[in-house]
């Protein structure tokens, strides 16, 4: 048992490689920010390699064990101390029962450390890990003062001997994140030149970093278009796409890296993929950090990664024993608790102590030397073809991704129809190495395993599967009808578009997103657009676009579609369940944290714990509004928490065939009303670029 005395800044428990297999929901895998120091930390102590521990952020919780254990103190340098004197960083140390173990703030360089107990921090699994999504409260919240963490029995084998240590890896201020180029870039989105200046850039780490993501400031991109057509009005915003973690999106015009904790789908151009033998330094930049972005090809990655594991795999077998005790506190030479303590690096021992492996000990295989750097292919991995029921492009998203978009980048149900398809072929044939399949409105994300589906054997797969497809049109895709409450202007969501006004009041969207929405679209009044939305039946094309289930829905009338932009920069705080339109998109917040789409009431949880599986909606779901007073809203919602009260469900389901010969048939005034919110739209961005205002 260990027993927290404080709790440090942000302090949570967390496994790896964490929550795995509902990145389509939106629940993003959390685990260690740092896996590297994580993974190390835990084969220091005996543990396997995922066995829970304590990641902190900054300052650190003050432990004390009831029992004796087995500790180790990783990532970012701080000074340790047990019961009063000074130990280690990365080495096995021994804490006796009733010890405390205190550790210093996180100063200079670096910003999470962790903390790993041989057995392992043992608490209820939730989705199949120990994981922390801390914004959800999905395997609990932040530790607090006075918290209790059991811990695990001992693994059986035999734990590395008190003192084993290993070498802290370098950290800076100065950072290179190696990436892969792609999906997106030039000459689609950005020019050339634009994209060649991101990659020389010096980017800063913004304060607003986090685990959802790590924001960086810099040039501000050369786009290769003025704005998004039907995604929004900033040229960033394309139509709703996956992401993983490590992506390198361009949100209006701020770079943003997605983390363990980000979404799994969004409207914003993504440029590049963090290579994986770099994502633990995601962990340790700090605000005012200086990072570029290094591009390199695939091979080249995929080599980088090798390296990186077998580095981990042969720390212990090469770990010298650990360097002698710091000296005691009064020592001019001893590290304060809130200074970083550098950690030992001592030099190898001699042939023939008994810590060195002797010459017929066998040692872990290096990984094969790093292949010659490459100039970083374009995204595209080969020329848009024709596929079975229309255009189809196949984009690499990183070392283990590949986006296939489908159609022209229009928003077209077609092209959903087809997503649905692909991914239903997918499933069936289920090669090895196949991990997660996130649907956007027109694309299709497929992660997989690259040692065991390489991506020219998937894309080679997924050509044949496409190929076999019935047509679109034939297609009857299984869905229902959800009715949710709807209190519009809910205090909570204006109080959010309140809040951003101390962030950009000059904003387009200020004060007021409603009316905003109404201008933009060339509607009379509030009541119109009130009406609208209403009136409209939204198809789910998307979830987890704002976590934990959030859908990403349009009208099946076109005349409904209500196209707006996105915030630029984003807001800090969104209320959950606020419902908003982005582009052309409506979408409800699965949880609260910050948001981009245009505010205009509030719901019910689409989230529910006690519900199999927990999130309400599904994927060609129909969801229609009903009107209520934002204190009914209130009662509902906690009738929801309760369990006694659920949204209101009949059967459906969606057939291109027929929604094409709606089309048809309303062709004359779906088109009347396209010119009139297109003669709106223009007219909004020329008032903008008149007022030099950047959207």
């Amino acid at each position: 048992m260990i027993e927290l005395l404080s709790a440090g800044t942000r302090a949570t428990v967390q496994d790896w490689p964490g929550r795995l297999g509902y990145w389509e929901v939106g629940v993003p895998p959390s685990g260690p920010m740092d896996a590297r120091s994580f993974r190390l930390g835990n084969l220091l102590v005996g543990n396997a390699e995922g066995a829970a521990g304590i990641e902190v952020t900054l300052t650190a919780p003050r432990l004390r064990f009831v029992r004796a254990a087995v500790v180790a103190v990783c990532g970012a340098p701080l000074a340790v101390e047990i019961d009063g004197a000074p130990a280690p960083q990365w080495t096995a140390l021994d804490v006796p029962a009733g010890a405390v173990l205190t550790i210093g703030s996180i100063r200079g360089v670096g910003l999470r450390a962790y903390v790993l107990v041989r057995g392992g921090i043992e608490r209820p699994s939730v989705m199949g890990s120990r994981a922390t999504f801390a914004p959800a409260g999905l395997g609990g919240g932040p530790l607090r003062k006075g918290d209790r963490l059991s811990v695990g029995s001992a693994p059986s084998a035999p734990p590395p001997s008190i003192g084993a240590a290993i070498a802290s890896p370098p950290m800076t201020n100065v950072w290179t994140l190696r990436v892969v180029p792609g999906p997106h870039g030039a000459p689609d989105l950005l020019t050339a030149d634009g994209l060649d200046e991101l990659w020389r850039a010096t980017w800063t780490v913004h304060l607003h970093s986090d685990r959802t993501g790590v924001r960086l400031t810099g040039p501000v991109p050369d786009w290769a278009r003025g704005d998004g057509g039907e995604a929004g009005l900033h040229p960033s915003n394309i139509l709703d796409s996956a992401y993983g973690v490590g992506t390198v999106m361009l949100a209006g015009d701020m770079a943003v890296v997605v983390g363990p904790d980000g979404p799994s789908l969004g409207g914003f151009a993504a440029i590049a993929q963090v290579v994986r033998a770099d994502l633990w330094r995601l962990g340790q930049v700090r605000a005012g950090d200086a990072v570029t972005l290094d591009p390199v090809d695939p091979a080249y990655a995929s080599a980088l990664h090798a390296a990186a594991e077998a580095d981990i795999a042969g720390a212990l077998a090469l770990a010298p024993p650990s360097a002698p005790p710091l000296p005691p506190r009064d020592s001019p030479h001893a590290p304060a608790l809130d200074e970083p303590a550098p950690p030992p690096v001592p030099p190898l021992p001699p042939r023939d102590s008994p810590h060195a492996p002797v010459l017929d000990e066998p040692v872990p295989p290096l990984a094969p030397p790093l292949p010659p750097r490459r100039c970083p292919p374009a995204p595209m991995l080969d020329a848009p073809r024709d596929g079975s029921g229309g255009p189809l492009t196949f984009r690499r998203a990183g070392e283990g991704s590949l986006l296939v978009e489908f159609g022209e980048p229009l928003l077209d149900l077609r092209s959903r129809v087809r997503v649905h398809l692909l991914r239903a072929a997918l499933d069936d044939a289920a090669p090895a190495g196949l991990l997660d399949l996130t649907p956007g409105v027109r694309s299709l994300h497929v992660q997989h395993d690259a040692d065991r589906l390489p991506a020219g054997a998937l894309l080679r797969l997924l050509v044949a599967l496409e190929a076999t497809l019935p047509a679109p049109d034939a297609a009857i895709v299984p869905g229902r009808v959800v009715h949710l409450p709807l209190a519009w202007r809910d205090p909570l969501a204006m109080s959010a578009i309140a809040r951003y006004e101390s962030v950009r009041a000059g904003a387009p969207w200020c004060p007021d997103n409603i009316e905003f929405i109404r201008r933009i679209n060339g509607l009379p009044d509030e009541d119109a657009v009130r009406t609208i939305v209403f009136g409209a039946s939204y198809l789910v094309l998307g979830l987890g676009d704002v976590y934990m289930g959030a859908p990403v829905a349009v009208p099946l009338d076109p005349r409904h579609r209500l196209v707006t932009t996105k915030y630029n920069p984003a807001r800090t705080w969104t209320p959950p369940n606020a419902v908003g339109i982005g582009g052309a998109f409506l979408c409800v917040y699965g949880m609260e944290g910050p948001g981009g789409y245009q505010l205009v009431g509030r719901t019910v949880p689409i989230w529910h714990a006690g519900d199999d599986p927990p999130w309400r909606l599904r994927h060609f779901d129909e969801l229609r509004f009903e009107p209520v007073a934002a204190e009914q809203l209130a009662e509902l919602r906690a009738a929801s928490d309760a369990g006694t009260w659920a949204p209101r469900v009949e059967p459906g389901g969606f057939s291109l065939a027929e929604h094409e010969r709606f089309l048809a048939a309303n062709a004359a005034v779906i088109a009347t009303f396209r010119a009139m919110r297109e003669t709106a739209f223009a007219a909004e961005r020329d008032a903008w670029a008149r007022d030099s205002a950047v959207v």
